[in-house]
């Protein structure tokens, strides 16, 4: 049921670009982000959709376009006529559909008010993930119906420089019959892409006349590239060459930390799966951290020392539950353990200022921290905010120096209820490339809660404690960081994909299927 919204609705044909939800436009998000009623396509990627709900508001309703295109047009004049923002999201561009152009054409005999949002063509789109340059004379085409192809046209321009066309899978035996009817000569070469700018897109190379064999698999929505620019896919396919793309990678974190992490790694192209081993939680007895704000308040202490995101969190949710802000933290210096902890504090508008500049951890830390001066240091107190299970290397450190040392516990860290049934089976069985552990604690928690990660699994550590307590718990330490930071571990495990791609394509082809390295890179050798 839809809801009813005071005043004139209005409707917009939205193009969702290929799949990817980053080549949205901004226009189109913003329509989609404030929109009542969605009406989706069957060709609208899963991921894209999941995206949009997420930020969408709660009360929108989302349904698939069924019908004729006079039935969609009479489902978005409703909705407008009702007071709604009714939207029709299509793959690719709203008017590069024959269906799309008639239910605009429906709409425009009334008075209701529309747009059209442009999108990237799936066929265009696509073939620039896939690496297949289209200059010159080309033909690209998102295919509703192969009956209504201009086949004639596709093959001048094959010809004369190359074309795309985004088809259904079931009908590239009718593309196909289609082009050598025309012409077309069956050597010409062709690449299929299925699931064009999705995080398992994969591009096959053949020729016109064994192209449905070579598309054996494929489902859905696929890019058909013809021509001469289809030899260039192998240097130029930057999507499908990216370091860690197709590689699953387990992110063991808790749920507000997982999010940069994921980040980065989509952006090498890795599929992040999160799987939290740690909940964070208030200590059991406030007092502690009460004493601390008022500590800081008063000018009870010289410096602050934070040595994780989680404490920089619990300071400042302290500090808002007293109506304070960064004002009343002036006078009191802060220190940070690496540079993701100093970022955290930035956010709260406070520039740290000590950050190791070497070794991001306790020792790095003490290393450069000075020692107490009672002449330069009338204040000689050092406020430790830290986690209910934190070692005692840097407050002991602290108090070697000269400091006194307030240790506090301002937040508890207690281990997460496992994950379903099949992450765990996936763990253990070697369902996962590489597993990123960024604490001893999610070492610990996740072998507590799951098992211990397969042989094959590559780990990597963001730094020596985890190390150790990878090696105590019996993993084999793959990758290390030079620093202690989530972008330099991510950034390490790119560097070590690169690196076993490299081997093998070194490798004899007998070596390469004869190799224990497991994972994409090794699959794509063999």
């Amino acid at each position: 049921m839809t809801r009813t919204r005071k005043g004139t609705g209005r409707i917009a044909f939205v193009g969702a670009g290929p799949g990817d939800p980053g080549l949205l436009t901004r226009r189109a998000h913003e329509a989609l982000v404030t929109a009542d009623h969605v009406v989706y396509d069957r060709n609208v990627p899963e991921p894209l959709l999941a995206a949009i709900r997420a930020e969408a508001d709660p009360e929108a309703q989302f349904s698939p376009a069924e019908g004729a295109p006079g039935d969609v047009a009479k489902v978005l004049l409703s909705a407008a006529r009702s007071g709604l923002r009714a939207i029709h999201l299509v793959g690719g561009d709203p008017l590069a559909h024959e269906t799309v152009l008639k239910e605009v054409q429906a709409v425009a005999r009334t008075a209701v008010p529309f747009e059209v949002v442009p999108g990237i063509g799936q066929a265009a789109g696509v073939a620039t993930y896939a690496g297949v340059p289209l200059p010159g004379v080309r033909v690209t085409a998102d295919v509703d119906d192969v009956q209504s192809v201009d086949f004639e046209s596709v093959a001048a321009a094959v010809s004369r420089g190359s074309s795309a066309l985004a088809v259904d899978a079931g009908d590239l035996a009718g593309v196909r019959d289609g082009l050598l009817a025309a012409g077309v000569d069956p050597a010409t070469p062709v690449s299929i892409t299925g699931d064009g700018t999705g995080e398992t897109q994969y591009s096959s190379a053949s020729t016109v006349d064994s192209m449905v064999a070579a598309a054996l698999g494929f489902a859905g929505r696929v890019v058909l590239c013809l021509g001469a620019g289809v030899a260039q896919r192998e240097k130029l396919g930057w999507w499908e060459n990216r370091p860690l793309y197709g590689w699953k990678v387990l992110v063991p974190r808790t749920k507000e930390q997982a999010g940069a992490m994921s980040e980065r790694l989509r952006a090498y192209g890795a599929i992040p799966c999160e799987v939290p081993t740690i909940a964070v939680e208030p200590p059991r007895t406030p007092a502690q951290m009460e004493r601390a704000i008022k500590g800081l308040v008063d000018g009870r202490y010289a410096w602050t020392v934070f040595t994780s995101v989680n404490a920089v969190r619990a300071v400042w949710e302290k500090f808002a539950e007293h109506g304070l802000d960064a004002r009343h933290f002036g006078g009191v210096k802060v220190a940070c353990i690496g540079e993701a902890t100093a970022e955290a504090v930035r956010g709260f508008g406070i520039v740290p200022e000590l950050i190791p500049s070497g070794d991001q951890s306790s020792e790095g830390l003490l290393a450069e921290f000075s020692p107490h001066d009672e002449i330069l240091d009338p204040v000689g107190r050092v406020l430790l905010p830290r986690a209910d299970i934190a070692t005692e290397t840097l407050a002991a450190g602290l108090t070697e120096l000269g400091w006194e040392v307030d240790d506090v516990t301002a937040y508890r860290t207690v281990r997460a209820a496992p994950p379903p049934a099949d992450i765990r089976d996936a763990i253990k069985s070697g369902g996962f490339d590489a597993v990123l552990f960024t604490s001893s604690s999610t070492v610990r928690n996740l072998v507590g809660i799951a098992g211990k990660p397969h042989a094959r699994t590559v780990v990597a550590v963001i730094g020596p404690k985890t190390a150790d307590t990878a090696v105590e718990f019996g993993l084999r330490v793959d990758v290390q960081p030079p620093h202690a930071s989530v972008p330099d571990l991510v950034e390490a495990l790119a560097g070590y994909a690169v690196e076993l791609r490299e081997k093998l394509a070194a490798m004899p082809a007998k070596q390469r299927r004869g190799s224990k390295v497991q994972g994409p890179t090794a699959l794509r050798f063999r």
